[in-house]
């Protein structure tokens, strides 16, 4: 495990305030103890310093795994993040969708969100902006991308996609064995 590098830092962070805007400070400002971001093969993760530290006693191709991973770099450089970021992004989201329970299922079978199966967002929601998509239990489901405003999605008709998906919870059964390898 080693630091991120400056550019890998910029690409991380531009994509995670994407979801949680200026809120990516208190990633690594936490009250109770610092974080930071760690990188292992191409896999980025958000570990506590102190368990950092710990882990420096492991030898690189006996650690699979160390905090949360928040996703991984792609062939061609990208950062695209994965479904075991989220509770990290729900705690810190700036926009929300809720889905109502006859929408719940589709979201989880890899859908877009319509319209006929929001049940409420937050205000003024731009369009093109990362979101975190949560049952009406406020149990986060996922996230992904609006498709539209909030103004306009209220004008949309029943079957206008207004969420475009791009993780949910359900890749960790359909994707489960690509997901941690």
């Amino acid at each position: 495990m080693r630091a991120l590098t400056e550019e890998e830092t910029k690409k991380v962070f531009e994509k995670i305030a994407g979801y949680i805007g200026r809120n990516i400070a208190n990633l690594i400002n936490r009250q109770d103890e610092p974080y930071c971001f760690r990188i292992q093969k191409d896999r980025v993760y958000y570990v506590s310093e102190r368990l950092a530290k710990l882990a420096t006693c492991v030898a690189r191709p006996n650690l699979m795994s160390l905090g949360v991973c928040l996703g991984k770099f792609t062939k061609t450089g990208k950062f695209r993040l994965h479904i075991t970021a989220l509770q990290v992004l729900a705690q810190h989201a700036k926009h929300k969708v809720w889905i109502k329970p006859n929408g719940e299922g589709l979201f989880l079978y890899g859908h877009h969100a319509l319209k006929a199966h929001i049940g409420k967002m937050t205000e003024d929601i731009p369009e093109h902006t990362g979101l975190i998509v949560y049952a009406m239990n406020d149990m986060p489901l996922g996230f992904g991308v609006t498709a539209r405003s909030t103004a306009e999605s209220r004008r949309a008709d029943p079957t206008a996609i207004v969420v475009f998906r791009q993780s949910d919870i359900g890749e960790y059964l359909r994707s489960e064995d690509t997901l941690f390898t």
